[in-house]
């Protein structure tokens, strides 16, 4: 029995930012309304060649299909011209538990329902007259972050701070290029941003709770593994709203879940991210608002679903034919 393969080029031809969005905006809505099925991460590490990997499932309620997805991050790859981040999609049938396809995607979906995850929550948590973005790390995710929520909101000024002052200058002139006013940043400084968004493995927080401004949103997207840390406890603590993906998660191994066993928030102090993406959220504009993102299995299944439908409808498979693989 033979199943389709779709390749990167072909899936990122199909994911129009359109779809991603309305597909990911909807599967977090659904999500905060318990109409998913989301069990708990695989997780792995290997320590001497600085990766991991994690293993996701999930399920909207009524969809045709589920998925398995592997994603794998290895920070020493680009040294060696490697892309940081792989992995694929396999997409099984609910009614009938076979397989209807893999996305090859390289981490295309991944990173793409990562950005747009984040660039949704903070356009909806941030104050309407916040301009001036700050990005913290330096990889594949930070310049997607800029750029998704550009497609969502003006950008005034991107301070991008990073361990390599040489990367941080090379994202710049990127963004620069681009048309983004941008320019590295210290920590201190790029804390002092409107909007934060954190986009690294880090194990030790990247900024300190005492220089985020009143009136500032932090979205932190990085900690999707029990061993990594980006936002410290104080910081959940100056928060007048707290927002997470998925509470369980969250609490298991986000920064969420780090700020209430060191007693500055409760288990209960959260909001799901669904449900401030319904409706306008109400913030006092000296608040400061903080969303803790750790990747939901389900908002991958309806994107590949949402993809695998355009994929296999007629005018995009005209465009690409797909490869075969045989089941063993």
């Amino acid at each position: 029995m033979t199943q389709p393969l779709f390749d990167a080029a072909a899936i990122e031809q199909a994911a129009t930012p359109h779809l991603v969005l309305d597909t990911v905006r909807d599967a977090l809505i659904a999500h905060a309304h318990g109409r998913t099925t989301v069990p708990p991460p695989l997780h792995l590490q290997f320590p001497d060649a600085d990766g991991d990997c994690h293993v996701k499932a999930g399920w909207v309620t009524g969809a045709p299909d589920f998925i398995v997805k592997i994603a794998t991050g290895f920070y020493r790859n680009p040294k060696a011209g490697l892309p940081t981040n792989h992995g694929l999609v396999c997409v099984v049938s609910a009614r009938t538990g076979q397989v209807q396809a893999i996305l090859d995607d390289q981490g295309l979906l991944t990173a793409w329902r990562t950005a747009a995850a984040g660039a949704l929550i903070t356009h909806a948590m941030a104050r309407p007259s916040a301009t001036t973005l700050a990005v913290f790390g330096t990889g594949e995710q930070a310049r997607l972050q800029v750029e998704w929520l550009a497609r969502l909101r003006r950008i005034g000024t991107v301070l991008v701070h990073g361990r390599s002052q040489d990367k941080a200058g090379a994202l710049c002139e990127e963004f620069n290029a681009h048309g983004q006013h941008a320019r590295p940043a210290s920590a201190e400084e790029a804390a002092g941003a409107d909007m934060i968004i954190t986009t690294t493995p880090a194990s030790a927080p990247v900024l300190e709770a005492a220089h985020v401004r009143d009136g500032a949103h932090v979205t932190g997207i990085g900690t999707d593994m029990p061993h990594k840390n980006e936002l410290p406890p104080a910081l959940f603590a100056r928060a007048a709203l707290i927002a997470t993906d998925d509470h369980q998660q969250c609490v298991d191994h986000g920064d969420f879940g780090r700020a209430v066993l060191d007693g500055k928030v409760t288990s209960t102090s959260d909001t799901p991210v669904g449900l401030l993406l319904e409706k306008p959220v109400e913030r006092p504009d000296d608040a400061i608002t903080l969303a803790d993102l750790t990747g939901v299995g389900a908002l991958d299944a309806a994107l590949a679903s949402a993809v695998l439908r355009a994929l296999t409808s007629t005018s995009t498979a005209m465009v690409s034919t797909p490869r075969q693989f045989k089941e063993s």
